[in-house]
């Protein structure tokens, strides 16, 4: 039995069909079953568990043969990262007794950064999975070409504001079907101890290579605009962030060239998938 967490986002969707594509037998998790009532459809296995319930999570993880771990996400952390801290211990309570073959961890690009940032949840929960007494693969993914999506309305009106400056420097991105794949492979081999798998897709992109593949799925110009970087954190705030400054150095990093690969000791994957196909389909939606 392969157990999927976060199977109802497009990563987890991911996982569970191309296990489900090679025949394999798929428990997915969720917080309650009508979430997991498509998938029921599909033929999973459904295990209703909160990420925090260390005692649903157990039985989730039971007789498993493989486990794909995900977060949720949280963009706007308080101080210390006391919910990933909460999750950590709850999926280390689970692996501890219900000892599942292996674990696959959705991890990110720049995990391994000490300067404090948002992707540090991602590094706490590494270091906790580093104590499990089962093998596990932490895989580190670069940005989402998916993220796009958030940027397909401004698109359609032909200016959209970027984060991500300059607005030429290059970026690694990955498309969560390549991460589906990957992990769904990662899942069905065998390793001892810890191991850490980095993947990116086949180029890396910039804000004005996103513009350009909206310019051509769209079928007119499509420019990006720089959001002032003294303008972030009273931005944030006023979309109702607490805390900004984790997101704001986060992005800082990927500008700055400080969020990269570790590749030291680390297995380095290249996807398949490019991003204009991924704008494609997110302007088809």
């Amino acid at each position: 039995m392969y157990v999927v967490t976060g199977i109802t986002g497009q990563v987890g969707g991911a996982v569970a069909q191309a296990l489900l594509g090679a025949g394999l037998p798929v428990r997915a998790v969720v917080r309650n079953a009508e979430k997991g009532a498509a998938w029921a459809a599909r033929g999973c296995e459904i295990a209703v568990a909160d990420v925090l319930d260390p005692e649903a999570l157990k039985g989730a993880f039971a007789d498993a043969e493989a486990v794909f771990l995900m977060m949720p996400p949280n963009y706007d952390p308080e101080p210390g990262f006391p919910q990933t801290m909460e999750i950590a211990a709850a999926v280390m309570s689970a692996i501890e007794v219900a000892r599942p073959g292996r674990l696959v961890f959705l991890s990110t690009v720049g995990a391994h950064v000490e300067e404090p940032m948002l992707l540090n949840n991602s590094r706490l929960m590494e270091e906790a999975l580093r104590r499990t007494p089962i093998p596990v693969c932490s895989l580190r993914a670069a940005w989402f070409m998916e993220n796009a999506s958030w940027d397909v309305g401004a698109a359609r009106e032909g200016v959209v504001p970027s984060f991500l400056q300059p607005l030429d420097h290059a970026i690694p991105m990955v498309a969560t079907a390549d991460i589906g794949q990957t992990a769904a492979s990662l899942l069905q081999e065998d390793w001892t101890g810890v191991r850490v798998v980095e993947l990116e897709g086949p180029e890396r992109y910039s804000a004005n290579d996103i513009a350009s593949a909206f310019s051509s799925a769209l079928g007119h110009p499509v420019e990006m605009k720089p959001v002032p970087r003294d303008s972030w954190e009273a931005l944030f705030r006023s979309q109702g962030m607490a805390n900004p400054m984790p997101r704001i150095r986060m992005l800082d990093g990927f500008n700055e060239g400080w969020i990269d690969f570790e590749r030291k000791g680390t297995e380095h994957r290249i996807g398949t998938v490019r991003l204009d196909g991924v704008i494609k389909a997110l302007v088809a939606r």
